[in-house]
């Protein structure tokens, strides 16, 4: 279970080892001996020479982002460090394998949901009894609707004590992922990959507030990235890919001292706490939304958001895939 140990054990490293030697082993001959994967960085130039930068891309598939590190990595970039859920930790074997891999672990609030379950009845919750309790936790239903909903012995698990004390641990294992993060960004020399829609999808969804957070607090520039028919070279869920074409289109940098300058916080804030949340949401929600236009704009017909944007959506919540190589 990612609980505050496993985060406070976490060592980020500017030169991962992980990284390397899955690049070397793993992605090069597949690459260039047993498949043919061409890598296309369109704007290469957009990328800022000598500074960490904060990549917001869209997620097609399990390991598109895998093509995007080799690529930087071959070229001299700095190393990167990506948000994982926490659910990939599960097995341990990946577990040491992603914080090998320089990968920091999000435990959302559904994960707890489900870990506290597991851990208490020894099986894991259906998915319908998650769905209840997930939305008594939200606010969506009142006590009475979801002591009618859930099994008694569900409903005893998950009293309004124990709500409690998930709200409170979950916003306590946040504000340590954004410690990790800002540090790899401003001391070890680490730019960060974020999945702004939060899961998979071949078309653009809808933008989360958790990199807008992170930009906006430690200053750092957002770099868009549209990644294209990455899902038609990883068809599936294994790691090889097949032969084609993965194209990756940069777009301008968003940076506080131009099109972010409206949304800038002119005071501290605590990084992903309801305080905040709820005291800056227009400027988070106005950051994710630029983002989230910026990717959509670098996209193929086939992978762009079928309508505009939209408003954005929740707390932070991404979803790399369940390996972290370059």
């Amino acid at each position: 279970m990612i609980d505050l140990e496993h985060l406070n054990g976490i060592r980020l490293s500017p030169q991962p080892l992980g990284q390397k030697i899955v690049g070397s082993v793993l992605l090069a001959p597949n690459y260039n001996l047993f498949q043919r994967v061409e890598i296309r960085m369109e704007n290469l130039e957009r990328i800022p020479k000598g500074e960490t930068v904060i990549f917001a891309m869209n997620h097609t598939d399990r390991y598109n982002y895998w093509p995007f590190q080799y690529k930087l990595w071959r070229l001299g970039y700095p190393f990167t460090t990506v948000w994982a859920k926490g659910k990939y930790y599960r097995n341990k074997a990946v577990g040491k394998f992603l914080d090998l891999c320089n990968v920091i672990p999000v435990p959302s609030m559904g994960y707890l949901v489900e870990e506290f379950y597991r851990r208490h009845f020894n099986k894991k919750i259906t998915r319908e009894e998650y769905r209840v309790v997930k939305d008594w936790i939200d606010g969506k239903i009142d006590e009475a609707v979801t002591a009618v909903k859930l099994r008694a012995e569900t409903f005893a698990l998950f009293q309004q004590g124990l709500i409690d004390h998930l709200k409170e641990y979950h916003q306590t294992l946040m504000e340590k992922v954004a410690e990790l993060s800002t540090k790899a960004l401003l001391e070890w020399d680490l730019s960060l990959i974020i999945f702004p829609e939060g899961t998979r999808s071949i078309r653009l969804g809808t933008g989360r507030v958790g990199l807008a957070q992170i930009a906006l607090y430690s200053a750092k520039k957002i770099v868009p990235v549209g990644c294209n028919s990455s899902d038609l070279v990883y068809r599936g869920h294994l790691p090889f890919a097949k032969s084609g074409t993965i194209t990756y289109r940069i777009g301008e940098p968003l940076s506080l001292q131009d099109r972010l300058a409206e949304f800038r916080i002119p005071e501290p804030f605590r990084l992903f706490s309801r305080e905040s949340q709820e005291k800056f949401r227009a400027q988070f929600e106005g950051v994710t939304r630029v983002v989230m236009d910026s990717i959509n704009d670098l996209l193929d017909e086939r992978h762009r958001h079928p309508a505009p944007s939209g408003a954005p959506e929740g707390p932070p919540k991404t979803e790399p895939p369940s390996r972290n190589p370059q």
